[in-house]
């Protein structure tokens, strides 16, 4: 038997080896790509979770205030407690909210929540500002 046949496939098949290369650790790297690409996304899912919560608590605490300085008798001082203390309780996530009644007049009151978002990523700053009015209260005549 001729052995030249079975030696050029065994270098053909050398060669296509060597030509081609081994794909060993590849898999190693595409998951440490996909991951990071999953963090990402995963943490961004998350950070805009905390912001809208947080636009929500704020908006929920100058809402609370309003209908507190609103109702007849109240001022607006009345409608500021209120919403620093809806804030004292469920504003966890707006850090150094501050209520403020600029804005307001004899005949409406107007509250202004502002605050930072808790952030994941450091040196990330975001702000936030809700704001709720409506008319006082009071006796009128026909």
């Amino acid at each position: 038997m001729d052995s030249r046949p079975q030696r050029r496939n065994a270098v053909r098949r050398r060669i296509r080896r060597i030509h081609w290369g081994r794909d060993d650790g590849v898999a190693t790297i595409e998951f440490a790509t996909l991951a990071l690409v999953v963090l990402t996304l995963a943490f961004t899912t998350i950070q805009v979770g905390l912001y809208y919560h947080a636009r929500k608590v704020a908006q929920s605490a100058a809402r609370q205030g309003v209908n507190a300085g609103r109702q007849f008798g109240a001022g607006q001082a009345d409608g500021l407690a209120q919403a620093q203390d809806y804030l004292a309780r469920y504003g966890g996530s707006v850090k150094g909210a501050q209520a403020s009644s600029s804005g307001s007049s004899a005949e409406e009151i107007r509250i202004t929540v502002t605050g930072d978002v808790a952030t994941l990523v450091p040196g990330l700053t975001l702000h936030v500002t809700q704001h709720a009015d409506g008319p006082i209260e009071r006796w009128t005549n026909p």
